[in-house]
């Protein structure tokens, strides 16, 4: 495991920094989509272009399973391992297929061979070459949840018998729950344009990344959504601070400004200054966001070298793990991309940061030195 980044962006302020160091897991990834972890240490992935990988110490050559999927922003997205992996061997997936681009939901079984016995769970939900969504996660209620985008129709987000432009939700075995806010319907919250990002923090509160329009309202204006069941989250009627009747305004809105918002976690870990931050791998803005969930306000930009984020995931080993996306046709790939990266502490002690020496080792020292030193050209930032 290489280290790539050595200080915090952080760390150039004249205070006391927490620095953090990103390490590579994984190189060489064609558009990583999603992870997830089973309980035997592995990390199971997804690429857009259909393949489901597995890193297992290092990243195993063969996928375990190929799928002919659609393209465009569709293809093969969310991932989510049952909670009862280690005894079912039961994988979730999300996927774009046909000429049509219709997306459906679906559980493999893993076996000696790969994934194998597709069990289709969730079908015909309405897609197109953007605007598919794709997240899916196990709630702590142990249902699956799955976000779906408004397939290119902006009237389908307000349309609750339409699968487009929603919040879903699952028992596991694809049968809707007896408690769902619409009878008979998976749909837990509506009146979405493309969410791409599914957190609950310690209290179980439901909180979604989503990205805002683009031309057919405006632009920018992403969203932080709270969500609650059975609420309208208002597109197309309403972006940014605009009210609509019945419409739930966004936690946080990103103004003029896009970020593109995809994957987020609720930050668990030991860098102090990210404690409970709502963390948004963003595409547009090429960082990795930490937004406080109390005030719903922005506390650092971070990440930045590394271009497109896709997914920000909390790992069980306390770690931050995050996926580039610059191969997607809108970045500009660097040697190597895309990564799986892993994000945690600085082993620095005393107020000390971490600095990259031109020789390629890393030594702590005092915040107010690492400019002189990267003036002089003994040590670098990235």
């Amino acid at each position: 495991m290489r280290v790539l980044l050595v200080i915090s962006l952080l760390a150039l302020l004249p205070v006391a920094a927490h620095a953090y160091i990103v390490e590579e897991v994984a190189s060489g990834l064609q558009v990583p989509w999603s992870l997830d972890f089973a309980s035997d240490g592995r990390i199971f992935l997804t690429e857009r272009g259909g393949a489901v990988r597995i890193i297992d110490g290092e990243l195993l050559p063969d996928p375990v399973l190929r799928l002919n999927v659609g393209s465009g922003e569709g293809g093969l997205l969310g991932i989510a391992l049952d909670p009862s992996f280690a005894e079912n061997r039961r994988v979730y997936l999300y996927y774009t297929y046909g000429l049509l681009a219709q997306n459906r939901v679906s559980v493999f079984t893993e076996t000696e061979r790969g994934l194998e016995n597709e069990q289709i769970l969730l079908d015909n939900i309405p897609g197109h070459w953007i605007h598919d969504g794709g997240r899916i996660a196990f709630g702590p209620d142990g249902m699956l949840y799955v976000t779906t985008g408004d397939a290119a129709n902006t009237a389908l987000s307000q349309d609750v018998s339409s699968l487009a432009g929603k919040i879903l939700r699952l028992e596991p075995d694809g049968r809707i729950p007896p408690d769902n806010p619409f009878p008979d319907s998976p749909v837990y919250s509506y009146g979405h344009r493309n969410p791409q990002g599914l957190d609950w923090d310690v209290s179980g509160r439901l909180v979604a990344t989503e990205h805002g329009p683009s031309g057919e309202r405006g632009r920018a204006h992403d969203e932080i959504n709270v969500i609650e069941s059975g609420a309208n989250y208002g597109w197309p009627m309403v972006i940014g601070d605009e009210h609509a009747e019945g419409a739930v305004g966004p936690a946080l809105h990103t103004g003029n400004q896009t970020w593109a918002p995809s994957g987020a976690a609720f930050y668990r870990g030991d860098i102090k200054e990210w404690d409970g931050m709502y963390m948004v791998a963003a595409l547009a803005s090429r960082s990795l966001v930490a937004v406080d969930p109390e005030s719903w306000t922005v506390q650092g930009m971070h990440l930045q070298e590394y271009g497109r984020l896709r997914d920000a995931v909390m790992g069980p080993d306390g770690a931050l793990y995050v996926l580039t996306s610059n191969r997607d046709g809108r970045g500009a790939p660097s040697p190597g991309d895309d990564f799986v990266l892993r994000v945690v502490p600085s082993a620095c002690t005393d107020d000390r940061v971490p600095v990259l020496q031109v020789g390629g080792q890393s030594a702590c020292v005092f915040p107010d030195t690492v400019q002189i030193l990267v003036d002089r050209g003994w040590a670098a930032h990235t």
